[in-house]
């Protein structure tokens, strides 16, 4: 399969990974689809039951399948969960089977959005939520950092804005290699 059929969103909770996916997926034509709505599909729970039954690392299992088998796919727009990048399998089939781009976004704006899903964040669904952000992040920006082919802010730029230079960027990439 050739490593530019897809385009793979990385990034922290709270990036907009799945507004600018659907953006792009609306530019691309290309079928748009997210790691926890999967997981969530297949299973028939919630990504927080998951987290509270199996445990994190029962989802990662999960999740890593769902990304291997939708690395099968061609043509698509995948939405990745923010820890999908503590699976180095995942990480390898990110990286070996589409565009990875990596969204950024500061921990400000990242509480601003994220603190509309509370109760369905199960590694932010405590009272140091700030500090448990600013951990992840730390702890797994140098994961998305490893795998990207490009980085993306997201804090000032509208989804439509982050997809459109995403796509940009795709296309010369796709062009370079």
């Amino acid at each position: 399969m050739s490593k530019f059929n897809n385009i793979y969103l990385i990034g922290p909770m709270g990036a907009g990974k799945t507004s600018v996916a659907k953006q792009l997926s609306r530019l691309t034509k290309y079928p748009f689809y997210d790691t926890d709505k999967e997981v969530e599909n297949r299973t028939g729970v919630s990504v927080s039951w998951i987290f509270e039954v199996e445990t994190e690392s029962g989802f990662r299992k999960r999740e890593a399948e769902v990304v291997r088998d939708l690395c099968e796919y061609q043509h698509i727009i995948l939405s990745t969960g923010g820890g999908s990048v503590v699976t180095p399998e995942s990480c390898d089939l990110l990286q070996q089977n589409g565009y990875v781009a990596y969204l950024t976004v500061g921990l400000e704006m990242q509480i601003e959005r994220t603190s509309r899903y509370r109760g369905h964040r199960p590694l932010i669904d405590f009272p140091d939520a700030r500090e448990r952000m600013e951990k992840l992040n730390e702890e797994r920006e140098p994961l998305y950092l490893k795998i990207a082919d490009g980085s993306y802010d997201t804090d000032d730029q509208s989804p439509r804005g982050v997809a459109y230079s995403i796509f940009t960027d795709y296309q010369k990439f796709c062009e370079n290699k």
